[in-house]
């Protein structure tokens, strides 16, 4: 599944196309998603222009004119896709339909966004823009990892008395929004804890530690375009590059990167997810 440096990818992607733009025509192909679309979702989306595209968590919003948002859930495989930009921002023509395009969004200035996903475990909702943070989905994230209520004393008191491990812990969207697996294993690596260990036994400088290497990890992988490992791509259609960078994740058996170190690369398996670490590095 995308995590936040692919979906941030992805919205600064379809930012020159679709922002400040009107929607000339919007066509809905199948009645749901991961859930039912909202009623006259194709209605509703026709006709308004995208005053502004964020990203929250996981989530890519369109606030539009309406004062209603359209939330964009990527899920396990889904693109959304940039073609024919009047703006010269992407060199595609309009492709020709795909079984699995489900949503389909004209925009006035000629621009194309097509959301595919073959498995359909995406979604799409709308929302009151006024109240949008208070929706089921988006009241219970914690703080974004980039943004200035992420630091030291947060991350410390989430942790304090916390039995689960550090990398259970990390991927508590209650406590930082938009981590996954990936960056997660990639972080406690830089970090040198191993994944395993107990939140609350960690000390406060080393819990500290963690803040920045989260935000430099996660920060180096937006600069490269997010991480393509199976379905993801940019908006443009290109892939990430940041997975050539991987020190751990997805490396079982290949030697540590760490200048003189004998480690190896080992992987357990922790709430059902593949936990990737250098025993020598991280202890």
């Amino acid at each position: 599944m995308p995590e936040l440096p692919e979906v941030e990818t992805v919205k600064r992607g379809l930012t020159p196309a679709m922002e400040g733009i009107i929607i000339a025509k919007a066509e809905v192909n199948r009645p749901d998603l991961r859930w039912p679309f909202p009623p006259d979702m194709a209605v509703r989306l026709t006709g308004q222009r995208v005053e502004r595209l964020r990203r929250r968590s996981k989530y890519i919003l369109a606030d539009l004119g309406s004062g209603e948002t359209l939330l964009i859930h990527l899920g396990m495989s889904g693109r959304m896709l940039v073609s024919g930009d009047p703006l010269g921002q992407f060199a595609h023509n309009h492709p020709a339909p795909q079984k699995h395009d489900h949503v389909v969004l004209h925009m006035g200035n000629g621009a194309r966004i097509t959301f595919n996903d073959p498995r359909r475990f995406g979604a799409m909702d709308l929302l009151e823009t006024a109240t949008a943070d208070a929706h089921k989905l988006l009241a219970v994230l914690g703080p974004e990892p980039l943004g200035n209520d992420f630091h030291e004393a947060h991350l410390i008191s989430a942790f304090k008395n916390k039995l689960s491990p550090v990398k259970s812990a990390l991927l508590d969207q209650h406590i930082i929004a938009g981590l996954g697996n990936i960056y997660v294993c990639e972080a406690l690596f830089r970090a040198k804890i191993k994944p395993t260990q107990k939140a609350g036994k960690l000390s406060k400088p080393k819990v500290a530690s963690l803040v920045p290497i989260i935000r430099d990890v996660l920060s180096e992988a937006i600069e490269a375009g997010g991480s393509s490992l199976r379905d993801f791509r940019q908006a443009d259609g290109e892939l990430g590059y940041f997975q050539h960078n991987f020190d751990v994740y997805g490396r079982e058996g290949e030697p540590c990167r760490t200048p003189n170190c004998p480690g190896v690369i080992k992987r357990i398996v922790q709430s059902g997810r593949s936990s990737f670490y250098c025993a020598q590095c991280q202890r």
